[in-house]
């Protein structure tokens, strides 16, 4: 499998991390904006059928965790795909701004 290579996009207001994998056609990404200083809300991930089943949607989700760990912000899971990550790993509180909901 070919190394999957992340990228963070941010005007200060929105922005997104972006995967790309080297000969392998779209991105994946997460879409977030920036509901206050030290929050993003991750509204969306996306991985086109191209990227299905290389774990895409979990590498830009740590690379999510990894940046809110290193630059102090927490994260809302708005988004379903994330939301339910968070679910599973509750060890993630300090990095998220809400509760995870119940697994079910």
């Amino acid at each position: 499998m070919s190394e999957i290579k992340i990228s963070k996009e941010d005007d200060g207001k929105r922005g997104r991390y972006v995967a790309v994998i080297d000969g392998v056609e779209g991105e994946g990404e997460i879409t977030w904006t920036r509901p206050g200083p030290d929050l993003i809300s991750a509204n969306h991930t996306g991985v086109p059928d191209s990227m299905a089943g290389q774990g895409v949607a979990k590498a830009m989700l740590d690379f999510m965790l990894d940046d809110a760990r290193a630059n102090g912000f927490r994260i809302i899971p708005v988004c379903p795909f994330i939301a339910k990550q968070y679910a599973k790993h509750p060890e993630w509180s300090g990095s998220f701004a809400a509760k995870p909901k119940a697994k079910g």
